[in-house]
């Protein structure tokens, strides 16, 4: 390894909840897969990968269609399709553990104790961090449900704290009114980091029938046209809170990770544009890591 390469690896290498990460690039829960991501790059290449939620039992997900386009972005409603938390352990975790990749397991269910379920499980693995969803728009219990109450929301994150020795981020949604209300319950009960911001609810109408384009009536707005809300709320959150907060929400390139770190971001997570290009992860580290290196 040349000295430039040691200098820009420096640079780039953060640590995170006693975690050293190569770089500050993160995939986004729900935009991940091993084997399918590993078809487009190198999979090692991103600080860390958070995999797609996973559930105490395994989930169908909502009915489809349940994706749409839309200007600056995408809505989804899929519903935390997954196998599992047993089939996700001797499958996805084991898999990408043996590649010695940083694993962020992010984990839903419909009940507090469905979330302890999970995290008793995985908190048995070499799982290196949980990550709460309590910010997913897309189910009728749980999810959402958890993140917007800060009493619930403390009340869920003390529990996890209390059964798991791993680093618990928890990832926050953006439809309510105080997001920093929000961030500093999840702090004051114990959380180790906060990721933010999950999609914005939204829809569209199928002018054709008169009726909503998803099967589900509403889903999540992600992708570039809820960047200034994500930016804006990773500021205002980074400013109140004492723990790493982990960007995301709109990011397409280099200069958007630079963006959010400015913001106050310690780490980000790409996801949309993944879906888009599913090379995205390894463009935007190259394209970081050349704005950022030493000159």
């Amino acid at each position: 390894m040349s000295q430039e390469e040691k200098k820009s690896m420096s640079a780039n290498t953060i640590n995170i909840c006693g975690l050293s990460l190569k770089n500050p690039v993160i995939t986004a829960s729900g935009t991940f897969t091993a084997r399918e991501s590993e078809k487009y790059y190198d999979i090692s290449l991103p600080g860390a990968v958070t995999t797609k939620g996973v559930t105490i039992d395994p989930r169908h997900g909502n009915p489809t269609p349940r994706i749409a386009e839309t200007w600056g972005g995408m809505l989804n409603s899929v519903g935390l399709e997954n196998p599992g938390v047993d089939v996700y352990i001797i499958d996805e975790l084991a898999y990408l553990k043996s590649k010695g990749i940083t694993v962020i397991a992010n984990i839903a269910g419909n009940t507090v104790d469905d979330y302890c379920a999970v995290a008793e499980k995985l908190s048995k693995t070499n799982v290196d961090m949980l990550e709460l969803n309590v910010s997913c728009p897309n189910v009728t219990h749980g999810g959402m449900a958890f993140g917007t109450d800060p009493e619930i929301l403390a009340d869920l994150t003390g529990r996890i704290k209390n059964l798991s020795d791993k680093p618990v981020i928890v990832k926050l949604t953006p439809n309510v009114t105080d997001i920093c209300a929000i961030a500093r319950a999840a702090e004051d009960a114990g959380a180790d980091a906060i990721s933010l911001i999950n999609t914005l609810l939204g829809m569209r109408i199928d002018i054709k029938t008169g009726k909503p384009v998803l099967a589900n009536v509403t889903g999540g707005l992600s992708g570039p046209a809820i960047k200034p809300v994500a930016l804006r709320m990773v500021y205002q959150v980074s400013e109140l809170v004492k723990i790493p907060v982990i960007g995301m929400g709109g990011i397409m390139t280099g200069e958007d990770v630079l963006e959010f770190l400015a913001a106050g971001a310690m780490a980000v997570a790409v996801g949309t544009a993944a879906l888009i290009d599913p090379g995205a992860p390894a463009r935007i580290i190259k394209e970081f890591e050349e704005l950022n290196s030493p000159k």
